[in-house]
């Protein structure tokens, strides 16, 4: 006796743009990653021309931001990254996976920021 099966009907929770926000993450990382850490190490050379007693509190501050940025960030970016690859392919999960690419981004983007203040006068 065979019993006749219905066919597979598509998940309509299924996101089919699921790769959407990990992909323009990794692609923004690729570019943003190295670029931060360039012109965040060199960032310290802001001070050469005041010496580092010398200096406003503003740049200071900001150099501090950087470096920690630079030394802590990997602890946000890293698991935020695989999160937004990780997490299941529906639509209910399109929203957070979209925060955890943005969030991915963040330090990276952040550090640039920070930099690019200190080349303005």
């Amino acid at each position: 006796m065979t019993t006749a099966t219905a066919p597979a009907l598509p998940d309509r929770d299924q996101d089919r743009h699921a790769w959407v926000a990990p992909l323009v993450a990794t692609v923004l990382l690729i570019i943003l990653g190295p670029l931060a850490l360039l012109f965040g190490g060199l960032s310290a050379m802001a001070t050469d021309s005041c010496g580092p007693d010398d200096c406003s509190r503003a740049l200071t501050a900001s150099i501090t931001a950087i470096y920690a940025i630079l030394e802590f960030g990997g602890l946000v970016t890293l698991p935020a990254f695989v999160a937004s690859w990780a997490l299941p392919w529906q639509r209910r999960w399109s929203g957070l996976r979209a925060w955890m690419a943005l969030l991915a981004v963040l330090p990276p983007a952040t550090v640039l920021a920070l930099v690019f203040t200190l080349l303005v006068p």
